[in-house]
């Protein structure tokens, strides 16, 4: 590939080597092959306090809490796609992946559009799309595309490594990896040869008023 591909993947999973992993280790395999840039980190076991609604980031351009969130900012502004993953706790994701994505995105003012985004989640049993629904929802609200695959993305286990016996869950993984892939490289190529779509001065209202 000509076009160096850069990805930043977000691990919500506090177990190291749990069954989020697993499908990292899936899409890693393809990103691999495909000469893609990754960097994957764990966030599942890190203190990540929520975002407090002060505003000081609208003024100094970063979250005013000087920890791992900040460190991700620049590290996704340098990515052509993100890969968030999350196990279902109560039919959400990942409280604290909640807290640093909140905070991720909304402190962050540089331009999200056209980077790539994917969201896995995985379950013992149920959860998985409002999961799914909930972690897609950042990407669609950034300009984002989203990159899907041919089934949700999905992979099922509860102890670590037991969503090595889903081998749907696990092709999944990987073909969402190749259609990623190939939407960074278009993106990179559209850009370059097509050119971006027209923008809009943005329009902000509230119901209130």
């Amino acid at each position: 590939m000509d076009i160096k591909i850069k990805v930043l993947m977000l691990n919500g999973s506090p177990r190291e080597n749990g069954n989020i992993a697993l499908a990292f280790n899936e899409m890693e395999g393809v990103f691999k092959e495909s000469g893609v840039e990754y960097e994957n980190i764990l966030l599942g076991r890190g203190v990540i306090r929520g975002c407090i609604a002060c505003e000081t980031c609208r003024k100094n351009g970063k979250c005013v809490f000087e920890d791992i969130v900040n460190e991700l900012a620049v590290k996704f502004e340098a990515a052509d796609g993100l890969v968030i993953g999350s196990p279902v706790y109560y039919g959400s994701a990942n409280g604290t992946l909640m807290s640093a994505l909140q905070r991720l995105f909304y402190s962050t003012d540089f331009d999200k559009s056209l980077k790539v985004g994917a969201s896995i989640v995985s379950a013992r049993r149920s959860g998985c799309t409002a999961t799914f629904d909930e972690l897609n929802k950042f990407f669609t609200l950034s300009n984002m595309p989203v990159a899907s695959s041919q089934y949700w993305n999905n992979i099922y286990g509860w102890e670590p490594g037991e969503g090595r016996v889903d081998d749907e869950g696990r092709q999944v993984m990987r073909v969402l990896a190749r259609n990623m892939v190939f939407l960074m490289e278009s993106i990179k190529f559209g850009k370059d040869h097509i050119g971006i779509p027209q923008t809009e001065q943005r329009v902000w209202t509230n119901f209130t008023r």
